[in-house]
């Protein structure tokens, strides 16, 4: 792994309440040595979120138009185009539908606010909508999910749903439990589809809906992604053409198969074979092709079980999983060298392998208990990026409230993962066409989303999105010292800690990027917060900091998804002696705070 610069964070707590005026206090920059620059004039910004906006696709070409809508576009009101905290365009708005052609360049997010001047000046945000501009998905993937093909889902009811994580700015799609067997993934043959069959929970599925998802998904400039193990056979698969010697064993003699035990009710248990066997290899990549003819997927979501602990082939050879998924995704690649690929790395197990191969698209990885710390998600992240010489993304499959059943899900407890996720640059598969994900089995829908979680989770993706050349564009892990004269206020450097405010530092693109992770009420430093009890945190206000900073100082602005619908907002600061000092505006659960050097 690669060693990068930890976080570190010196802690200054001195007495006195949060000021906008720190003259005559012993804090270097706040009023000792020279004057070496600053900001004093700024523009007030206030929120009335009473515009929703949307737009046409989850993400878009340089140079492709962008089509807005607006449900309650008052008069007077202005829309402003940013990428960060640059202006690009600002415009009177006129009406409730316009246009407006991305830029050229690609892989650049945008936040676009609708937006009104008060009298004095101030800026009032009536509403935001982000814009990705990226002409390969992959580059900053933010997956979502359908699991559920039966009768009910009309094609009204699928442009619903996809209208739902259009919102959300998904740009692909992971299609669960889709299949009719894991080794014959077709219902019916290539040339003889079936209009209706089982999946492996005896489920409906209708082959008019797969294709009707695939069809709405690619209408908003979404990627459709199917689902399958890379080894698993169902109990009939003799007769399909799968041979014994294909399969892996719990001892030399070949006398047990593996296998992953399913309910009786079920079709069948899932029998595992050996990923590298070049005759298995063949066999699913032709079983590929006929899903490929069949249906306009763009690719291959493959899947594993895990650690296996020791297993054996028909002649005794211990089996090597993780080679094994590498080889297989090769042969996958060989065969469809145009589809994509991912693969799920199950608690990180296979994870170098998979990503040394540079044939998957990003990284996958199904988080567990073994690693529910928020440090481990850091941990995973910086590991992937050594495996793919930083080149690929991390999306973490991670299951909220996992004990709950028949209940809503504990907002707080999502939002703080979701804003350590997205911090330190990873995504999160969680969203659904029809429910939001809290199993490992895709179609358990056993909570549900509150309406206030779901005007959250719009603010979150609008956030990753806008903001993904700071959030998942690469740099540096950062040293720095941030000090506070508030002497409530507890900080820590990175990983977190209950009962403080924790700080996460990057150096990326010349600009020094500070997020601020609000732990202060937190009862636990999990993400998966198992049963839902991660308490809301209090949102802090006017909060006065210092910053060491590395030359003269141009800029500093803050955005947060829990502020101004994500809009950023430019601060007053004074630099003194290599120092900073502004005030933060307000901490709830994630602020970003960001500087601008000359």
């Amino acid at each position: 792994m690669i060693k990068r610069i930890l976080v570190l964070i010196a802690i200054v707590l001195a007495l006195g309440a949060c000021s906008k005026d720190h003259e005559g206090t012993d804090n270097p920059g706040s009023g000792s040595g020279d004057v070496t620059g600053g900001v004093t004039d700024v523009t007030p910004v206030v929120s009335d979120l009473t515009v929703n906006l949307t737009t046409d696709k989850a993400c878009y070409n340089p140079g492709e138009k962008v089509h807005f809508t607006a449900d309650n576009m008052p008069s007077g009101a202005k829309i402003r185009y940013r990428s960060m905290n640059k202006l690009i365009d600002k415009v009177d708005a006129s009406g409730n539908a316009w246009a407006w052609t991305a830029p050229a360049i690609d892989f650049t997010g945008y936040l676009v606010d609708v937006y009104r001047t008060k009298s004095d000046g101030t800026e009032v945000i009536l509403g935001t909508i982000a814009v990705d501009v990226s002409s390969d998905w992959t580059r900053f993937p933010r997956y979502g999910f359908v699991a559920t093909f039966g009768a009910e889902k009309t094609i009204e009811v699928i442009q619903e749903e996809m209208t739902s994580l259009n919102r959300y700015h998904i740009n692909g799609v992971q299609f669960q439990d889709w299949h009719n067997k894991h080794h014959w993934p077709l219902g019916g043959t290539r040339d003889h589809l079936e209009e209706v069959y089982k999946d492996i929970a005896n489920r409906d599925v209708y082959t008019n809906v797969v294709k009707n998802y695939i069809a709405v998904q690619h209408s908003y400039g979404m990627k459709s992604m199917f689902y399958n193990l890379c080894y698993g056979a169902l109990d009939d698969a003799a007769s399909d053409g799968v041979k014994e010697e294909w399969y892996i064993y719990k001892g030399t003699n070949h006398s047990e198969k593996d296998y992953h035990d399913l309910p009786s009710s079920w079709k069948s248990d899932i029998y595992l074979l050996d990923p590298a066997n070049k005759e298995w290899q063949a066999y699913m990549a032709q079983r590929n092709d006929d899903v490929y003819v069949n249906f306009d997927f763009d690719g291959y979501q493959i899947d594993q079980l895990g650690n296996r602990g020791d297993r054996y082939d028909y002649n005794g050879n211990k089996v090597n999983l993780p080679k094994g998924y590498a080889s297989f995704i090769e042969a996958m690649k060989a065969k469809h060298p145009q589809k994509r690929l991912v693969m799920n790395a199950v608690a990180q197990y296979g994870a170098s392998q998979i990503a040394g191969t540079g044939d998957v698209d990003f990284l996958y990885n199904e988080v567990w208990g073994d690693e529910a710390n928020y440090n481990d998600l850091r941990t995973i992240i910086r590991a992937n990026d050594a495996y793919s010489n930083h080149s690929l993304k991390t999306v973490f499959a991670a299951y909220m409230n996992y004990n709950m059943d028949n209940a809503s899900f504990n907002t707080s407890g999502v939002l703080l993962t979701d804003a350590v996720m997205f911090a330190l640059g990873g995504s999160h598969l969680e969203l659904g066409g029809d429910h939001m994900l809290c199993r490992e089995y895709f179609p358990y829908a056993g909570l549900k989303m509150t309406d206030a979680l779901k005007t959250a989770m719009i603010h979150y993706y609008d956030f990753m999105t806008a903001y993904q050349n700071l959030l998942r564009g690469g740099g540096e892990e950062q040293t720095m010292a941030l000090t506070t004269t508030n002497s409530n206020l507890k900080l820590n450097a990175w990983p977190p800690q209950t009962g403080a405010v924790t700080a996460y530092a990057k150096m990326v693109g010349g600009k020094q990027v500070i997020h601020l992770l609000n732990f202060r009420n937190a009862d636990s430093t999990s993400w998966r917060d198992t049963n839902g009890t991660m308490p809301e945190p209090a949102l802090l206000t006017d909060i006065s900091f210092n910053l060491s900073v590395s030359g003269s100082v141009s800029r500093v602005w803050v955005a947060s998804p829990d502020q101004l619908a994500g809009a950023s907002q430019e601060l007053a600061f004074e630099q003194k002696s290599g120092m900073i000092s502004f005030v933060l505006p307000s901490l709830k659960y994630w602020t970003m705070i960001v500087v601008e050097y000359k």
